[in-house]
């Protein structure tokens, strides 16, 4: 078995191909979870790109870290995260994270973990830009509070 690598890029994907790639790849796993991100208007409701910027090589290591770090707090089999930079239009797939484990609540846990992460830390920037004005994406607290139950509550999969 191969271990995905981690994935920043520019060019869109094909969330299937992705998914079926990832899966067949894993004949040892007994589930595969998978949460593909899809660019939103957050506020305006005028949307007309979201900029995602990021620093080359610092992104990819803050990313394989927490990979590693969900691959042994939940036994993964193997877990893949892509994602996306520069412009993207509204209901472009802006990330996708996929996780493979022997029994279903590692997979669903390790998926919700990786998501919180990139949704919190993960060193991206995202700029919204309308027909008028462009504003970078604050963080909200919803964001942080679901990451910070990961070490508060040293949450693990449900039996």
């Amino acid at each position: 078995m191969t271990a995905h690598p981690i994935r920043v890029q520019s060019a869109p994907f094909d969330m299937g191909a992705e998914l079926n790639a990832f899966a067949v790849s894993l004949p040892g796993a007994g589930a595969v979870v998978s949460f593909t991100g899809i660019t939103r208007d957050l506020a305006t409701g005028d949307l007309q790109a979201m900029e995602i910027e990021h620093y080359p090589g610092m992104t990819e290591t803050a990313l394989a870290a927490i990979r590693a770090e969900a691959l042994a707090r939940f036994q993964l089999v193997d877990a893949m995260i892509l994602h996306r930079y520069g412009p993207l239009a509204p209901s472009d797939p802006i990330m996708m994270v996929a996780t493979a484990a022997r029994h279903r609540a590692d997979a669903f846990a390790g998926a919700e973990f990786l998501m919180d992460y990139l949704k919190s830390r993960a060193p991206f920037w995202k700029k919204e830009i309308t027909a008028t004005q462009s504003n970078w994406v604050a963080a909200r607290a919803e964001d942080e509070d679901a990451l910070a139950a990961w070490s508060t509550a040293d949450r693990q999969p449900k039996a």
